[in-house]
């Protein structure tokens, strides 16, 4: 069975999409945002290379990093931001490729969900790549209303990442998820159908 890569931009919606998609392959799911955020939550090799990195200004009380001063720091300036995926990615990659070779043997689909798929050069670890997209009206919308976050933070997360419509051009699949949750799930049946169809 293949392993498929769920992309997109951020807010665009990847996560619900893949909630909808993978119970009806079925498929198990990797989903690297969840990874991320446990390697920042209770890592000590990570925690001590971003502290190395960015200082103990952006740790908590408690001695864990602070996401929301992280972020700060790494989307105001190119570089910074690079320095944490240097951190975090290649913990990553490793646990989702590994995933990928198991699922492999087994004969199991493996649903990957990877914002930066495309943007570490995951490409051709993939069966198919599926992008979830929108407007960059409503990405903004999205960030602002369900994050919280100001329009200049916003914008500055979705510049950091490839343009979604050259993300697009590249898919096998797209998924434009601009109406309410029963047209992503109409797109979910139709693209696993195919798929089962494709692959048997």
């Amino acid at each position: 069975m293949p392993v498929l890569g769920v992309t997109g931009g951020i807010a665009t919606g990847k996560s619900s999409f893949v909630r909808q998609f993978a119970p009806r392959l079925p498929a198990e799911i990797f989903d690297a945002d969840r990874a991320a955020h446990e390697l920042l939550a209770g890592d000590p090799e990570i925690h001590a290379a971003i502290r190395a990195s960015f200082g103990a200004g952006v740790f908590d009380a408690t001695g864990r990093p602070d996401r929301a001063r992280l972020r700060e720091v790494v989307f105001a300036e190119g570089l910074q931001r690079q320095r944490l995926e240097d951190i975090l990615h290649p913990v990553i990659r490793a646990r989702w490729a590994a995933r990928a070779e198991q699922a492999l043997r087994d004969g199991r689909w493996l649903c990957v969900d990877l914002p930066l798929l495309f943007e570490t050069g995951a490409e051709a670890n993939f069966d198919r790549i599926v992008v979830v997209a929108c407007s960059l009206e409503t990405q903004r919308r999205r960030l602002q209303e369900l994050r919280k976050l100001d329009v200049a933070t916003a914008d500055r997360m979705i510049a950091a990442q490839t343009d979604l419509n050259l993300k697009i051009k590249k898919a096998d699949h797209v998924v434009w998820n601009e109406s309410p949750e029963t047209c992503l799930a109409g797109q979910a049946s139709l693209l696993a159908e195919w798929l089962h169809k494709y692959y048997g």
